[in-house]
C-alpha cells in the first residue's frame, strides 16, 4: 500500500500521519518538540520514529514525507528564523530528511499553506481553483490557491495575511511589527479585544469574573451563545477587521472561496456573518455578492498532518513519480 508520511512540527508538539492518497489517515503518533533545543537530535528522534511505525507495518510503501512548519520555505526545503521554535537560524530541512531517506520525495512548507492543500485534495476545495485557506489560531495563518497552484512567491514566503497592517503603531505583534492583522484577529486576538472592551464599558458581562489569563476565545464565544453583549461587541469588532483585509485579498487574487480553519472557525456564523457583511461593505463593486466564506470541510480533522501528506502526493505528481 502506497502512503506518504505528513509532518506536523508546533511550537509544542510534533505530529506525525501516515496516510493514504485517499486521504485515510493510517496511524499517527507525536512527540514534544520543545524537548529538542537544537535540530539534530530533533530529526534523529523523527527518524527513529518513523523508522519504528514502517517497521510495524511491511505491507506500507513510503512514497513522500511532507512537512508543514512555522517560517517554512518551499523553494529552498528549509525553517528560517521561526520565532516559536528554539533552533534559530536558516534549517535546511529537507537535506536533513533526505540523509536518512534518501530515495525519498519531500517537501515543506508552512502551515497554512499545508493547511489549503489538505482542503484541496481531501476537503470543501477540490472542485475549486481559486480560493483562500485563512487559519485562525494562536496566530492569522493563509494559504491561497490560484489557478489550481499553492502561490508561494519568489521567495517561498507569499501569503502572510496576518502581518499586514491593519493599524499603524497598533497592538505589539511577535513578528516584531506593531499593528498586524493577527494581532487583532486570532484566537489570542480575540482575548486581547475582549479585555480591551471589559475596562471601557461599564456594561454588564460574565466575564468580568474571569481573569485575563483564563480567558479564551472559547469562553468568550459561550458567552455570546448565552447572549452576553460585551461578546458580542467583540465578535463583531474582530470580524469587521477581518472583513476588510479580505476585501483587500479579493483584489489580489479574486477567490471564489475563502475557508476558515481553526479553533475560531469553530464560532460558525458568530464569526462568518460579521466577517462576511464587513468584507462586502468593503468589496470593489465587480467583486460584490461573488465570494463564499465557509468553515473549512476539515475544521473536525487533523488538517495539518492531511494538508502536509497531500503536499508530498502533489510534489510526486509534479516531479513524475505517480
Amino acid at each position: 500500500m502506497d502512503i506518504t508520511i505528513g509532518i506536523d512540527i508546533g511550537g509544542t508538539n510534533t505530529v506525525i500521519g501516515f496516510v493514504t492518497k485517499e486521504g485515510k489517515s493510517l496511524h499517527e503518533t507525536s512527540f514534544r518538540t520543545t524537548d529538542f533545543p537544537t535540530v539534530e537530535p530533533y530529526i534523529k528522534k523523527l527518524q527513529d520514529t518513523i523508522d519504528r511505525i514502517l517497521s510495524e507495518h511491511s505491507d506500507w510503501n513510503l512514497m513522500g514525507i511532507g512537512v508543514g512548519a512555522p517560517n517554512a520555505n518551499y523553494h529552498n526545503g528549509t525553517i528560517e528564523e521561526a520565532p516559536n521554535l528554539a533552533w534559530k537560524g536558516t534549517i535546511h530541512f529537507c537535506n536533513l530528511l533526505e540523509k536518512h531517506f534518501p530515495h525519498i520525495t519531500t517537501a515543506i512548507t508552512n502551515d497554512a499553506n499545508a493547511a489549503a492543500m489538505g482542503e484541496k485534495m481531501y476537503g470543501a476545495a477540490k472542485d475549486l481553483s481559486d480560493f483562500v485557506m485563512i487559519t485562525l489560531g494562536t496566530g492569522l495563518g493563509s494559504g491561497l490557491f490560484v489557478n489550481g497552484d499553492l502561490v508561494y512567491g519568489h521567495d517561498g514566503f507569499a501569503g502572510e495575511l496576518g502581518h499586514t497592517l491593519v493599524y499603524e503603531n497598533g497592538r505589539e505583534c511577535g513578528c516584531g511589527n506593531k499593528g498586524c492583522l493577527e494581532t487583532y484577529v486570532s484566537a489570542t486576538a480575540i482575548v486581547r479585544t475582549m479585555a480591551e472592551i471589559l475596562c471601557n464599558s461599564s456594561k454588564p458581562s460574565v466575564l468580568r469574573d474571569v481573569p485575563y489569563n483564563e480567558m479564551t476565545s472559547l469562553s468568550i464565544q459561550q458567552a455570546l451563545k448565552n447572549g452576553d453583549e460585551l461578546a458580542k461587541e467583540c465578535f463583531e469588532y474582530t470580524g469587521k477587521i477581518l472583513g476588510i483585509k479580505l476585501a483587500d485579498l479579493v483584489c489580489h487574487t479574486s477567490p471564489s472561496h475563502i475557508f476558515l480553519f481553526g479553533g475560531v472557525a469553530k464560532a460558525g456564523d458568530l464569526i462568518i456573518e460579521p466577517t462576511k457583511r464587513s468584507m462586502e461593505e468593503h468589496l470593489l463593486t465587480i467583486f460584490k455578492n461573488k465570494i463564499k466564506i465557509e468553515q473549512s470541510g476539515l475544521l473536525n480533522e487533523n488538517a495539518a498532518v492531511l494538508g502536509a501528506s497531500a503536499l508530498a502526493w502533489k510534489e510526486l505528481e509534479k516531479r513524475g513519480n505517480l
